[in-house]
């Protein structure tokens, strides 16, 4: 999980870096808002911590161009001369907190910790598509609205891939906007839920993901866990493929409110403004234009099956991006037979590092690599953490951590 804390002074940064030591950040620290600002705008980051008063240009106007950059960027202003006009400007544009300096050192780690629940946490980035224009959708989004005003347990099911995680996550921002959020897979619950989680997750929601492969010792924990002080201090939510396989108990108490997520082959009006979305986010994601789609790839858009639903669009959208020898598209790219993103006969297609030294371009090449290797895993076994880290031998701790540092989530999860 990355982390830029830009300050000027240098004693304070190391002193704030020597903090952060034995935390799971993966710190960048830098005395220069503009090259604080060449970061984000590069590989980027979930958070940025920035003093006001810095050289070149205010801590006001980096949170001004980051979050012009990275919407979804969470943001912290220190300072020792904050006015409250400063504060207000800050929250207007997006920051999350205020430090005043001097300040305590548990409190800045303390924010910290929330931070990392928020990172996971709409606001959804407005560029991760919502597409809603088919009657299915239109249905599905006002259940949403309606559901804000209440805090029940709910289930979302449907086929993969049709964006169970993206609806969740969209019933979170109506309902708490600046609250967290936390997705936890099913499979990884077996030693229950830890209080410090619940403890950070108070005021925000918490996603069981797959609710069909909790075993009924999990679901045993996951129920007391909801019954505690803590546990009421969240909302609740899950998904899940296959109902019939879900213990009742868990089935019963996390499907208060029912939402049944739509296939693509029900989304005929959805399809080509879903697919220019995908579009453009894969293209935002790495600097670039995005192309656009001639009458004919339009056509390919709406005649096509879509069995992996979102998920295997989003595939798709990327690959015709990288495929892409214009800015008019007029092919899209072929799905692999069998409609599965990731088998053996995908290329590996990477965006180019920014030029630099050779090391650092390396390094960012690797960090591509591993980010679509991850993705491959969990798309080859059907989204299920627990087998995509065996495969890959690691444990379902440090596929976890790893997966979260790079943001590998399926847009149709």
């Amino acid at each position: 999980m990355r982390l830029i804390l830009v300050e000027d002074k240098d004693s304070f940064r190391k002193l704030l870096t020597q903090a952060l030591k034995e935390s799971p950040w993966n710190i960048r620290a830098t005395g220069s808002p503009l090259e604080a600002l060449t970061w984000i705008e590069g590989e980027g980051a979930e958070v940025m911590v920035t003093d006001l008063r810095l050289p070149g240009i205010s801590g006001l106007e980096l949170i001004r161009r980051a979050k012009r950059a990275r919407p979804g960027l969470r943001v912290v202003l220190m300072s020792a001369f904050g006015e409250p006009k400063d504060i207000v400007e800050a929250m207007r544009l997006g920051a999350d907190d205020f430090l005043p300096k001097p300040f305590d050192m548990d409190i800045f780690l303390a924010l910290m910790d929330r931070l990392r629940a928020l990172v996971g946490a709409p606001p959804p980035d407005p560029r991760e598509p919502w597409v809603a224009l088919s009657p299915a959708m239109r249905m599905l989004d006002s259940n949403l609205r309606t559901a804000a005003d209440s805090e029940a347990p709910a289930l979302f099911h449907g086929p993969r891939g049709s964006g169970k995680s993206r609806a969740a996550r969209r019933l979170h921002a109506l309902r708490q906007p600046r609250g967290p959020f936390l997705s936890l897979a099913a499979s990884d619950m077996n030693e229950g839920i830890s209080g410090n989680a619940l403890g950070l997750l108070q005021g925000g929601s918490l996603l069981v993901l797959g609710l069909e492969h909790l075993g009924s010792k999990a679901a045993t924990e996951l129920l007391k866990a909801m019954d505690t002080p803590l546990g009421h201090g969240i909302q609740w939510m899950a998904t899940c493929g296959d109902e019939i396989a879900v213990p009742e108990a868990a089935r019963l108490r996390l499907g208060v409110l029912r939402f049944e997520l739509p296939s693509l082959a029900n989304r005929q009006e959805d399809l080509v403004p879903l697919f220019r979305a995908l579009l453009e986010q894969a293209a935002a994601g790495e600097g670039r234009v995005a192309p656009v789609l001639d009458r004919s790839a339009e056509k390919q858009v709406l005649a096509r099956d879509w069995p992996g639903n979102v998920r295997e669009m989003a595939w798709c959208a990327q690959a015709t991006l990288h495929g892409a020898a214009s800015l008019l598209v007029r092919e899209l790219a072929v799905v692999p037979a069998g409609g599965a993103p990731g088998r053996e006969e995908d290329s590996l297609m990477l965006p180019w590092p920014r030029e630099a030294v050779l090391e650092d371009m390396l390094k960012e090449a690797q960090h591509h690599v591993e980010a679509a290797l991850l993705r491959r895993a969990l798309t080859t076994h059907a989204d299920d953490p627990a087998a995509a880290a065996t495969a890959l031998g690691l444990t379902l701790r440090s596929f976890a951590s790893r997966a979260k540092e790079h943001g590998t989530t399926s847009p149709g999860s």
